[in-house]
């Protein structure tokens, strides 16, 4: 098996606001930490929404069913209790739900450009998404996310007590500006005009080590830049569906793969 070459050197300590991560062809990649400011903004964002959903809800269950628990007899105690799983669900199923399935984004994170991921720049598998959520119990507590701010507040990275559990990192998206990501954009031309070339088979890592270095690789020397392309692309090739005839440069064939990865969501 393959080792993410992310994986195999541990974060270094660069700023109180950044994670840099070297990999072993010493080339870093550095991670924008969220600060409190914006993960709060992104809490209330989905708080607002919970709040709209439920309050929705409970409105057509009062005025649409039109009866009250009183009237329904021995059926009442099962509508209360679906009402109550309902709304537990709604609350302690959202963050899960969204950020498994936007790769580690809530609504309100994607808002405020902002993402989950692991202390070592992968994404968090399912299970550490939904055990990181579940601490959301303990860190609201005794009310309003008082146990989950303090905490933030007492660590240089703003974790709050589920990042501490899964040794996950809440991080800025990297300005489109400056990187000039190629997957928000349909490739003009390339080798996935003719079909799909199979980004759907990549695990997360191999994805996450392709989408590292697309993010880096301006700040490259050239020959580094080259090498850690061809590389990259050595270690995925045999999943790929690549023509024989095939003619195009390395890195527009891992730009296509980001950008497929992306365009069919299968990165999470």
């Amino acid at each position: 098996m393959t080792s993410n070459p992310l994986d195999s050197v541990p974060p270094q300590p660069a700023s109180a606001d950044q994670l840099t991560i070297q990999t072993p062809e010493q080339t870093e990649v550095d991670f924008a930490i969220a600060g409190i400011g914006s993960r709060f903004l992104a809490i209330a964002y989905d708080t607002l929404l919970q709040f709209l959903v439920g309050f929705i809800v409970g409105l057509v269950a009062i005025f649409g069913i039109g009866v009250s628990i009183g009237t329904l007899g021995a059926a009442g105690i099962w509508v209360v209790a679906i009402f109550i799983l309902f709304y537990f669900l709604l609350y302690f199923g959202y963050f899960p739900f969204f950020e498994i399935l936007w790769n580690g984004q809530t609504p309100g994170k994607r808002k405020e450009g902002i993402r989950v991921i692991k202390d070592s720049g992968r994404p968090l598998t399912p299970a550490e998404t939904i055990g990181r959520n579940l601490l959301r119990i303990v860190d609201w507590m005794p009310f309003l996310y008082g146990v989950g701010m303090t905490t933030a507040f007492l660590n240089k990275r703003n974790k709050r007590l589920g990042d501490f559990v899964v040794g996950a990192l809440v991080v800025r998206e990297t300005s489109l500006n400056e990187l000039k990501p190629i997957w928000q954009a349909v490739p003009e031309s390339g080798p996935a005009s003719s079909g799909l070339l199979g980004a759907n088979l990549l695990t997360p890592e191999e994805y996450s080590l392709i989408d590292s270095f697309l993010n880096r690789r301006n700040s490259l020397n050239y020959d580094v830049r080259v090498r850690m392309a061809e590389e990259i692309l050595r270690r995925v090739k045999p999943k790929l569906t690549l023509a024989p005839e095939n003619m195009f440069s390395t890195e527009k064939i891992l730009e296509t793969l980001a950008y497929e990865r992306r365009a069919t969501g299968s990165y999470s």
